[in-house]
């Protein structure tokens, strides 16, 4: 059997081994529970304060400011229904390239509770204009939720601009940065956001753990209620030994961005860019706009991409194109940049990670330019 070359490091990437190291210990050793006030317990919660300084200092705020949560879309829910929540009423603006997270979280606001809800679209580059936010502020605006990076496209949208829009109104900003965390410098102060979203798994910690900043002085209201945890702000006995991991794949994330990793990742998928681009009739989305440095995310001109990747099962990639009884459907964020269903299903999102290799690179590029070729002369089926 093939090797499987995986290049879907934005749906999750795997446990970055010194992350397990670090973890191992509070399951059967360190295993009190962070409030108890004994030798094990201050072992745990010990552990807890390490972690919130690791993920802290990934994102330039205070450790008091770091949230634990289970994962980003927990973050996402607790960041706009707590907000929400605590003002009771009002406007909301995101836009429609945002993670189902967001978008369910705020349909559900405005279906259940009578919030009012702006769903801003993205231009051809998948980027949302900075003058459209401006333009949709109300008096009763409460909050605005963007992601910093697109999941699909990897295009980086101008939060420090909406950041600067936010403040100057006086209303709340909440960013979705668990895409760009551990890829790209991420700072809550240049951003100028209140509330920001951090993902584990998507930085080489595990499934199941996330973290939500709020900046000190923002009220939110918690989703889960008990213990007066988290100062208040999330009931549940913490999961030590996964926050453990989070805060030491921050640390190693901070690190992997002053020693080039960026710039590498960047490089390889330049050249998968240019391999693809050469060989056949593709268009880059948000080619010209600022990007991830892992993700390049194409679109192959009269194929499916779901049909292209079954044609090349050596490559283990994504779509964004959701497929049932065999019938593919486009990526609901390429059709609020505009695009034609016909040319959204053609899409796939190839993404790099730190075990990523130019071998693998140059071996992704042949098995998907062969399979295009062979699907374009009706010379492969399912």
């Amino acid at each position: 059997m093939e090797r499987t070359i995986y290049l879907d490091y934005n749906a999750t990437t795997p446990v970055d081994p010194a992350v397990v190291a670090a973890m191992l210990p509070y399951f059967n050793e360190h295993y009190g529970n962070p409030h108890s006030q004994h030798r094990l317990g201050s072992a745990a919660a010990a552990a807890l304060a390490a972690a919130r300084e690791q993920v802290a200092s990934l994102i330039g705020a205070s450790p008091g400011e770091v949230v634990f949560t289970s994962c980003a879309s927990e973050s996402i829910n607790l960041a706009l229904k707590g907000v929400a929540f605590a003002r009771g009423r009002g406007h909301i603006i995101t836009s429609g390239i945002e993670h189902p997270a967001t978008l369910q979280a705020c349909r559900y606001l405005e279906r259940e509770f009578g919030f009012a809800l702006t769903v801003l679209p993205a231009d051809g580059q998948g980027r949302v204009d900075p003058d459209a936010v401006r333009r949709a502020l109300r008096p009763d605006t409460i909050l605005i939720s963007l992601l910093h990076a697109q999941n699909e496209t990897g295009v980086i949208q101008p939060v420090e601009e909406v950041g600067r829009i936010a403040r100057e109104a006086g209303v709340l900003f909440h960013v979705d940065a668990a895409q760009s965390c551990g890829k790209i410098p991420v700072s809550v102060e240049a951003i100028g956001c209140d509330l920001l979203t951090v993902a584990g798994h998507k930085l080489y910690a595990p499934k199941g753990v996330g973290a939500l900043y709020v900046r000190r002085g923002v009220s939110i209201h918690p989703l889960i209620h008990g213990a007066d945890y988290e100062e208040g702000r999330r009931a549940g006995t913490e999961n030590v030994p996964y926050i453990v991991a989070l805060g030491r794949a921050c640390e190693i994330a901070e690190m992997k961005l002053v020693t080039g990793e960026p710039r590498r990742l960047a490089e390889l998928r330049d050249w998968l860019e240019a391999a693809l681009t050469e060989a056949l009739p593709v268009r880059v989305t948000g080619q010209g706009a600022p990007r991830l440095p892992n993700t390049l995310h194409v679109r192959f001109e009269g194929l499916v991409g779901n049909d292209l990747l079954a044609a090349a099962p050596t490559v283990a990639a994504s779509t964004g194109s959701a497929c049932h009884a065999g019938v593919s459907e486009p990526s609901a964020v390429l059709l609020a940049m505009g695009l034609s269903p016909a040319d959204a299903l053609g899409a796939v999102r190839l993404s790099l990670g730190r075990p990523t290799t130019r071998e693998e690179v140059e071996a992704a590029a042949t098995a998907l330019i062969d399979a295009a070729r062979r699907l374009r002369a009706g010379a492969w089926h399912a």
